[in-house]
Formats: structure tokens, C-alpha cells, sequence
């Protein structure tokens, strides 16, 4: 996703709104690419027009869900959907204390199947993934494209210096507080539960997003935005409820994943840092690849509605695997913070946060404030 830092970076273009956008209809790609260009230090002027241009289509399309909402061709079911969003958003807002803004107040048609391509690269026997280096978010762990050439040519110009390399696509991507997001066609493929996890995951870069720590940003917005759609659903559909239950079961399903992704990675880092050959490591990351598939298909057997269950039928490399360690890395130090923090999510945001705050590593600032939350506790009780 092509990630983006904080709106108290933005001078120039922060007045920029969809009625400006309108007012002039070259405006958007100056503008745009003025503020792409500041962001994606060392890519090529093609690659930095061609965000702007498809960044700016996604802001002239947008229409607030509001007006969209009475337009008679809009069907129960998307009405039922753009509704939940809204009121998704308020939650955010209101309650989470999140910062919202005006993301997710507005409505935008994406013309084509997939929204962004995303690509991610690894060494062949180290578990680490292939940074790209962008002016003020720092090192990221993937690259984003519009266009499925674009991201193809990379994947070949890394494969030839010998990486592994996975392409995958998304359907939602966060500008962190510099535009008003919309709420994209795609997003709305998803069950509500699924769709109002994803809302909330990224309205939560909006509000922590920690620069250069691609994994920490992508796993903590991923906790919280289960934890928030659990809590949502609890207080909206009522505790026990089937769309409370099935948040419950996809954060459920997420965590058992991640763990078995650790075990995983955690195999493959003792092989890789063993002392011998290059070629016997790479023979030997196959067997721990196949035997991976087979394990897991193993363990959820008796659960075909398991959310990862393709993962037994995916081509594995170090690049795929670090796709899933970005995203699900540490989720037990997150549900510790959860558990001290009295499973109350507005303390547990305040609190990472906090943590974080003060620079330097951000999974090792939480363990250290969970450390410290420990001591303090069996000090007040002696």
C-alpha cells in the first residue's frame, strides 16, 4: 500500500478539497504529484505521475455516501453497507478517539479490478524483507503500483538479482491524514464484519503510524481494527450476536495464523543461520515449506471456513512468508497490552502511543512498558 506520513507534514496542498479539485481540472496533478513527488525520494518521475494520477481520479470521484445513499439505484444491500461505514466512522471518532477526519464520509468508483499491486522482496535464505526507502516515511517493507506492468517489471528486475518476490493486490490503501479517504467499490465485495475490520484498520494509520516500522504499523492497525469491529458489533448488533460472534472468530482465526507464521519463520531463521551451503539451505527451506502446508492443513482439518485456510495450496518463498510476518507479527504482545490496559481499547491506543513515542524500536518500547507495568504492579501489591 502506498503509505503516506501524517497531515502535520502538509503545508502547501492541506487546503486542497474535492471543490478545489473540481475548480480546475489540472489542478489535481500538480498538486498531486507535487506531493507524491515529496514522499517517494529515489523513484521515477513516471512512477511518482502515475500515483498522482490515480490518487487524483480516486479524489474527483469521491461523493459524500449521504447524497449517495438516496439515489434510487443503490441497492439494500450497499445501502445496508455504506450505512455501516458511517456509522463505523462515528465509532472511530466518538468513541476510539481516533483521528478521523473527514475519511470515510465519502464514496469513490475505482474503474478497473484491482486497485494497487503490491510487491514485496526477500533475500533467498534470509528471513528479512527488501526495504524500499522513501523520504519521510522511511523504510518500507513493500512497494505499491497502479498499474500491474509497472509492478511486474519489478518483480522481474528483483528476481534477476535473486530475490524471491510476491505480487499481491490490495483494495484499500491509506493516505494517513493528508486526504479525506474514500470509501473505495471494491471495499464493499466484503461481509459487513470483514469490511468494518478494514475501516477500521485504516482509519487507525490515520491516528499512530510510526515512520520506517512497516511491520509495527501494519500489525498494530490489524489488532486494533479486530479488537475495535469486536467491541462495534458487541455494543451495536449485541454480545453474542452472529455479526459479533463472527468478529470474534476472524481475530480468532488471524491470531492461531500468526502464530503458526512465527513458528514458521522461526524454523527457517535457525536454517538459514546454519553453516553450510547455499545449496543445501535452499533444498532444505523446500522441506521446511512443505512440511509447513502440510502441518497447517493438518491443524484446521475439521475447519473449512478457517481464513487461511489457501495457505496450503500457496507457492511458498521467504517473500510470501514476510508478506504474513509484516502483517501478523507479535499479536500476543498487543492482546498483554490489551489485558493490562483493563481490555479497554481507547487505554490501549493511548497507551502504544505513549510507548512509542520516545523513538527507538516500537515492539521492544511496548514490551518495555509491559515490563515496567509488571514491576509497578507487583510493587502496589507488597
Amino acid at each position: 500500500m502506498l503509505k503516506i506520513p501524517g497531515r502535520k507534514h502538509l503545508t502547501a496542498v492541506s487546503p486542497l478539497d474535492l471543490a478545489q479539485l473540481r475548480r480546475s481540472p489540472y489542478t489535481w496533478i500538480i498538486l498531486l504529484s507535487a506531493f507524491v513527488g515529496s514522499i517517494l525520494s529515489g523513484c521515477s518521475p513516471i512512477y511518482v505521475l502515475r500515483a498522482a494520477y490515480e490518487e487524483g481520479k480516486i479524489l474527483w470521484r469521491r461523493e459524500p455516501i449521504a447524497d449517495f445513499l438516496q439515489k434510487p439505484e443503490v441497492v439494500q444491500g450497499t445501502q445496508e453497507k455504506l450505512r455501516l461505514v458511517l456509522a463505523v466512522r462515528d465509532y472511530a471518532r466518538d468513541v476510539l478517539k481516533f483521528n478521523v477526519g473527514g475519511s470515510y464520509s465519502s464514496y469513490s468508483y475505482v474503474d478497473r479490478p484491482d486497485l494497487t499491486y503490491i510487491v514485496v522482496a526477500a533475500p533467498k535464505t534470509e528471513l528479512r524483507p527488501y526495504t524500499w526507502w522513501f523520504l519521510v516515511v522511511g523504510s518500507m517493507p513493500y512497494k505499491g503500483f497502479f498499474s500491474k506492468e509497472d509492478a511486474q517489471a519489478e518483480i522481474k528486475k528483483l528476481n534477476a538479482e535473486g530475490y524471491d518476490t510476491n505480487l499481491r493486490t490490495s483494495a484499500a490503501f491509506s493516505t494517513l491524514g493528508w486526504f479525506d479517504d474514500p470509501l473505495l467499490f471494491h471495499l464493499l465485495r466484503h461481509d459487513k464484519v470483514l469490511l468494518s475490520e478494514i475501516v477500521f484498520h485504516e482509519l487507525f494509520h490515520n491516528t499512530l503510524y510510526v515512520k520506517g516500522a512497516g511491520a509495527f504499523n501494519e500489525s498494530s492497525a490489524n489488532f486494533i481494527g479486530h479488537r475495535a469491529a469486536i467491541d462495534f458489533f458487541r455494543e451495536h448488533f449485541g454480545d453474542g450476536s452472529g455479526e459479533h460472534l463472527r468478529a470474534l472468530q476472524l481475530w480468532e482465526d488471524e491470531r492461531e495464523f500468526g502464530a503458526f507464521i512465527r513458528e514458521v519463520a522461526l524454523t527457517l531463521t535457525e536454517l538459514y543461520s546454519r553453516d553450510i551451503p547455499r545449496d543445501d539451505k535452499l533444498r532444505l527451506r523446500e522441506e521446511v515449506f512443505t512440511a509447513a502446508k502440510a502441518e497447517w492443513m493438518r491443524r484446521i482439518a475439521d475447519r473449512p471456513v478457517q481464513r487461511f485456510r489457501g495457505f496450503s495450496q500457496q507457492p511458498l518463498n521467504n517473500a510470501v512468508l514476510m508478506h504474513y510476518v509484516v502483517y501478523l507479527k507479535d499479536f500476543d504482545l498487543f492482546e498483554s497490552l490489551y489485558e493490562a490496559c483493563g481490555r479497554n481499547l481507547v487505554r490501549t491506543v493511548e497507551t502504544l502511543r505513549d510507548a512509542v513515542s520516545k523513538n527507538g524500536e516500537p515492539f521492544e518500547a511496548v514490551r518495555a512498558w509491559l515490563a515496567k507495568h509488571q514491576q509497578d504492579h507487583v510493587a502496589a501489591t507488597h
